[in-house]
Order: structure tokens, then sequence, then C-alpha cells
């Protein structure tokens, strides 16, 4: 496995659960840091418990839904650091309605934050990328994005849509040494179920029972550095549910009729 140590690792998402979690790993490992967020205090707080100082560290807040601020944020990176090596997209919301009270507002939000906002600052790093033929993307998506479940119908959407993007930019850029490792979790401990939107837009402010009892956010943080280290394709990433993703392939019925039994929240 390559050296991290000065490598620069964008991770948007920072200020709290996974992103939170790769910041303080990657610092252990020398890395240098770029948080991105739309909470600049909680970023600075990460920043603080990282250990880091403005040489190794950059808050550098970003609402993902701001699409046409991705090149001017890219340019402020760059500005700090003079490179990027890796960015980490792990920023977006979920989701917990059902389809047909779901307010179509709340589809569209889904949409351009975890999606187009994803896609948006993908393609503003991108030439960095291509000009220095070397970088590597990592999507934080979802089993969501390999099957679906109830009450996720805008997140599934949007966390498919990211796999099929991520897919073609890697047999596109190739030849540019540029690589992309789609990370897949199920149940995480984080705040992900107490954000989520719900039908009207507002958040569910409640935690799923599986949510909360999943794996911790510095194990799942530690499992995407190794994926990304080792150039994996795409990684699932949790316990017995991401058995779904086989189940799926293989027998697509039976994962039809265990989603629609399971109590989902």
């Amino acid at each position: 496995m390559s050296s991290l140590k000065d490598k620069v690792v964008w991770i948007t998402g920072a200020s709290s659960g996974i992103g939170e979690a790769l910041a303080k790993e990657y610092s252990k490992l020398g890395a240098k840091i770029i948080l991105s967020a739309r909470r600049e205090k909680e970023l600075q707080r990460v920043k603080n418990e990282c250990g880091l100082n403005d040489d190794r560290a950059l808050v550098l807040p970003l609402d993902l839904g701001a699409h046409d601020e991705m090149p001017s944020k890219v340019k402020q990176a760059l500005n700090h650091f003079g490179q990027i090596d890796i960015l980490i997209n792990n920023g977006g919301i979920s989701q917990r309605s059902l389809v047909a009270k779901t307010d179509f507002s709340v589809y569209k939000k889904l949409v351009d934050i975890d999606y187009l906002g994803t896609v948006a600052l993908t393609k503003a790093v991108l030439p960095h990328f291509m000009e220095r033929k070397s970088g590597h993307f990592a999507a934080v998506t979802s089993l969501m994005g390999k099957f679906a479940s109830p009450l996720r119908s805008g997140y599934c959407g949007a966390k498919h849509a990211i796999h099929g993007f991520f897919d073609s930019l890697r047999m596109e850029h190739h030849d540019d040494n540029i690589k992309v490792t789609l990370v897949c979790p199920g149940y995480i401990r984080t705040n992900i179920s107490l954000n989520a939107l719900t039908k009207d837009g507002t958040k569910q402010e409640t935690m799923d029972p599986k949510t909360g009892a999943g794996m911790s956010a510095e194990r799942c943080a530690q499992k995407i550095i190794s994926a990304i280290r080792r150039n994996k394709m795409e990684v699932t990433i949790g316990g017995t549910e991401t058995y779904a993703v086989l189940i799926k392939r293989f027998f697509p019925r039976l994962l039809h009729t265990i989603a629609r039994k399971v109590a989902v929240t």
C-alpha cells in the first residue's frame, strides 16, 4: 500500500459521522485534510480534535446544493495545498417517507444534494486529476445504491444514479490513471436517520433502531480507507445486511418479499 503521508484528502460531510471519522483516521496516517460541510463551527471542532494546524488542514465550508460554487471551492483548495490526491464524496442526506405522500420538492432536494452536488464537485476536481494523470475519487453511496427499501425512494434513486455516473467516469478516465471507489455502507451508527427528510422536507429527528445498533463510524472509516488504498472498485460495509446485495442479484423476488416484511423507519 502506498504511503498517505502528505497526501491531500478532501472529505465532504466531514462535520459528523463517517466524514468526521475519516478525517480523524486520515490525520493519524499523516495525510493533509480538507474538511467540507455546511457547518463551519463543527468543521473547526473536527480540525481541532484531529490536532492539525493550518499547514495540514483546511476548513472549507461547502453546500452541496450550491452547484455553481464548486469551481471556486476547488480553486480555494488548490491555492491552499497546491494539489488534491483523493476526493471522498461523503456528504448527503437521507429520506423516510412514502412515495404517494412525499412532496416533489423533497425529491428535488435529494437529487440536488446527494447526486448533482456530488457530480458538480467531482467535475470541478476532474481537470486537476487529468492534468496530474493521478487522482482517486471515492463516493460513499449506500447499500441503497445496490437495492431498494420502502420509505427511501428518493434516496435510493439518487444513490443508484451515483453508481451509474462513477462507473462511467472510471471507464472514461482509465488511461488518465484516475481511480474510482464506490463505498456502500449498511447500518452505521451516525445521525443519518435523525436528519432524514420526511414527506414535507422536515427532519425525522428519530434514530432508526438498526442504525443505532450498527457498525461504528470509526470502524467504517477504517474499512473505507483500506478499500481506497487497495484501489477497490466497489466495497460493501456493514453486517448481515450486506448479503442483500447477493440476494438481489440471484434471487430478486426473494429480496422483494423480505424488504416488504422488514420493519423500516
